[in-house]
């Protein structure tokens, strides 16, 4: 049997760690698209996440209609297929919750973060190899957590037992996600993504952290034009952009 790659390796245990946890109301249904959509991650792993990165982008969750559908972070159907050129089996997650269907490339909802981030990474790098020749995109959390009403429940508001618990086998994924690409700097997609980061890594040396604003629509400064402002955030880290 062939060994999996070391970053393949440490999805796979964080897969595995992250099914072991349990998670009380509010929260009624969890999904693990690292399982349903194991394929696509995997793949996405296994073109774009080997050597040495110059940074490494690190989301917060999968949102509902991107990584959540696709496996891949910030994975908005469209992109993951026309830019990253990524398609593979998506299954069904057990239970589902009947108003958060899982349809993987068939669904037809938009993620904007990801058409934002990853259409940016597009626009100004042209291909994915380009983009990925320095950088690299991982989410801190893997599971998407919804309340009976479908209401997305993002990981900071869980219990304080269940935020340890899950940040401990998370923290874990990270550090080996970074100890294999031996990036410079972490820069978190978002604050809370970055103060994780800091906590996780803190014992790793010369690693410097940063931020760049989040790309939800959530936010009323991404909707003044997203790119544009984590492109100053970018060159403010030190980070050369091609033109």
């Amino acid at each position: 049997m062939t060994r999996p790659s070391p970053l393949i390796a440490i999805a796979r245990a964080l897969s595995s760690d992250v099914d072991r946890l349990v998670f009380a109301p509010p929260v009624a249904t969890t999904y693990n698209p690292l399982v349903y959509a194991r394929a696509p991650h995997e793949t996405y792993l296994a073109r774009f996440g080997s050597g040495t990165k110059e940074a490494v982008f690190v989301g917060m969750n999968p949102g509902p209609f991107g990584m959540a559908q696709t496996g891949v972070p910030f994975g908005d159907v469209a992109m993951v297929r026309d830019f990253l050129g990524i398609e593979g089996k998506v299954s069904r997650p057990a239970p589902e919750h009947p108003k958060r269907p899982i349809e993987g490339f068939a669904c037809k909802r938009s993620e904007v973060s990801g058409t934002r981030l990853w259409g940016w990474a597009r626009d100004r790098f042209g291909t994915p190899s380009a983009f990925f020749a320095r950088f690299f995109v991982w989410n801190y959390c893997p599971l998407v957590f919804m309340e009976e009403s479908a209401a997305n429940r993002t990981p900071d508001k869980l219990a304080p037992a269940e935020r340890a618990a899950l940040f401990e086998v998370c923290d874990r994924a990270l550090v080996g996600i970074v100890r294999e690409q031996k990036p410079s700097i972490v820069i978190g997609v978002g604050a809370w993504a970055t103060e994780r980061a800091k906590s996780a890594l803190a014992g790793e040396p010369r690693l410097r952290f940063g931020t760049v604003l989040h790309p939800s629509p959530a936010s009323p400064r991404a909707n003044r034009g997203w790119s544009a402002q984590a492109e100053a955030d970018l060159v403010g880290l030190g980070i050369d952009l091609p033109r």
